[in-house]
């Protein structure tokens, strides 16, 4: 079997290929994200295409330097009326955010690409649909005060695995996806070429 790294420092990303049970090590992939994304916006790319892009990047970037390994590339957007909300540098960049999301519909684009032998071999990108309750700013700034700074390192400033879930009134789409991962897709993935068990 060969060894499979994952291009990423995500803790969620981490845990959950830990938890389907894969063998597997984890080594952040350093690329510029905020240039690529400026780049690709300049040639006015879809946001799918940039979730694709930087999960692509990333994989490219470790599997160069391991090119024996099955190297898992992923990245998250946030799209919402036609732009890329980013992760919040801060308080007020969260609170923002929230209040521009409430009561609106957004998606949550998880792409994820696999190299191996330093070349693409496999790629998707799952979509997720949420629709965000008319939340009080009352509420808001109490679900600030209790999650921030941990929420700061998610695009949109929420995290649907903790207390995030409150502020949504629907949820399309697949779970994993929503954390980050296709994880159902990328592990018929690996199970189909032999690299894991199934």
């Amino acid at each position: 079997m060969p060894e499979i790294i994952l291009a990423s420092g995500s803790h969620v990303r981490k845990k959950l290929l830990t938890n389907a049970g894969l063998s597997f090590r984890a080594q952040p992939a350093r690329i510029d994200e905020a240039a690529i994304k400026a780049a690709l916006a300049a040639e006015n790319a879809t946001p799918r295409d940039i979730a694709d892009a930087l999960a692509e990047f990333k994989a490219r970037k470790v599997a160069e330097k391991h090119p024996g390994a099955v190297v898992i590339g992923t990245d998250q957007v946030l799209e919402f009326q036609g732009g890329i909300l980013s992760k919040p540098v801060s308080r007020d960049a969260a609170s923002e955010q929230l209040r521009a999301l409430r009561g609106q519909q957004h998606r949550l684009l998880s792409a994820v690409v696999v190299y191996e032998d330093a070349e693409p071999v496999w790629r998707h990108v799952g979509q997720v649909r949420l629709t965000m309750r008319d939340v009080s700013d009352g509420f808001l700034n109490a679900y600030l005060d209790r999650n921030w700074p941990g929420i700061g390192d998610s695009v949109g400033g929420y995290k649907l695995e903790e207390e995030g879930i409150r502020l949504f009134s629907r949820v399309e789409g697949d779970y994993f996806t929503v954390l980050g991962l296709p994880l159902l897709d990328l592990l018929g993935f690996l199970a189909q070429k032999g690299v894991i068990d199934g």
